[in-house]
């Protein structure tokens, strides 16, 4: 495998939509990079691609976990990285396509990701269960003990953050900071990454108007059917929470629907912002399919 095209922009810009052309162009299968798709039973809240888009073009990494399995951005770069260098199942492709907007899982694969350890099961128990009993603050105030430089650093409203650097402090005996090197690991293949982005009240509209369609596919059949794993991690994401709340009567369902567009558009705030600082990615809008084929052309190993 000699090229990577990489496929990146905020939630809704029309990913999807734009991939499926490239890929039946390239004649390759599509590497997904969604850290919610890739779960099973919430395709809805997910926008994953549905299974017409599957059967045109194969994709890996959708709906393949339990809403209960753990799961990592260093997980899913170890795997990624199995299916592309030698012996892999693409790897005798000169091209390979990955598309998605979740960043740490593009960084994953692009730079590599710190060798943090693996959580095991008793460890996940156990924090868990001190979550749903001491609750976050208390946690939070640990952190500051075992590891001050993380606890300086880290959000500390963000429970998923918190509990995993203490699940490493508690597996390891070691900071989770000591794993955080940030050291870029080397490729063998080159990397071309594309970035699709549209004018920002274009995009909040497309935003309002998903969550509206969400709503009409069936998101609060969706979100019922899940509820009783709402502790997990894999649901603690805009939508359901939004949902949840609305299921357990703590406001209408037009609140729900008006948070989740707020949430989404946000969130599309703070992926542009990441994305941004990213000089590689050469921009365009997702309805120039000329442009998007042509400068992919141009960085076909054939082309080089």
């Amino acid at each position: 495998m000699e090229t990577l095209f990489v496929v990146t922009g905020p939630t809704a810009v029309g990913k999807t939509a734009i991939t499926l052309h490239i890929a039946e162009r390239l004649g390759v299968p599509i590497i997904n990079a969604d850290s919610r798709q890739i779960y099973a039973d919430i395709p809805i809240g997910t926008a994953a691609p549905t299974a017409a888009q599957q059967s045109k073009v194969k994709h890996y990494f959708v709906g393949i976990l339990r809403l209960t399995d753990y799961y990592s951005a260093s997980m899913y770069e170890q795997q990624v990285m199995s299916l592309l260098q030698p012996g892999g199942e693409l790897s005798s492709s000169p091209v390979a396509l990955l598309s998605g907007g979740s960043m740490m899982y593009i960084d994953a694969v692009c730079d590599g990701i710190d060798d943090i350890p693996t959580i095991d099961d008793d460890t996940r128990k156990l924090l868990r269960h001190r979550l749903e009993e001491e609750g976050l603050e208390r946690l939070v105030e640990e952190l500051r003990i075992v590891d001050p430089d993380y606890y300086g650093i880290v959000d500390r409203k963000n429970t998923r953050r918190v509990v995993h650097a203490l699940e490493i402090c508690y597996m390891t005996g070691k900071p989770y900071t000591s794993f955080r090197v940030r050291q870029q690991k080397p490729r063998s293949f080159k990397i071309v990454k594309i970035g699709l982005t549209r004018d920002r009240n274009e995009l909040y509209d497309r935003i309002n108007r998903r969550v509206l369609e969400m709503i009409d596919q069936g998101l609060e059949a969706e979100a019922r059917r899940v509820y009783p794993y709402k502790g997990e991690n894999s649901l603690n994401t805009v939508g359901y929470r939004e949902m949840f709340d609305y299921i357990e009567g703590k406001c209408t369902l037009d609140e729900a629907i008006e948070r989740i567009q707020g949430a989404t558009r946000r969130y599309c705030r703070k992926q542009l912002t990441w994305l941004k600082r990213d000089t590689s990615i050469t921009w365009f809008h997702p309805d120039d399919e000329k442009a998007i084929l042509s400068f992919i052309a141009q960085h076909l190993p054939s082309a080089t």
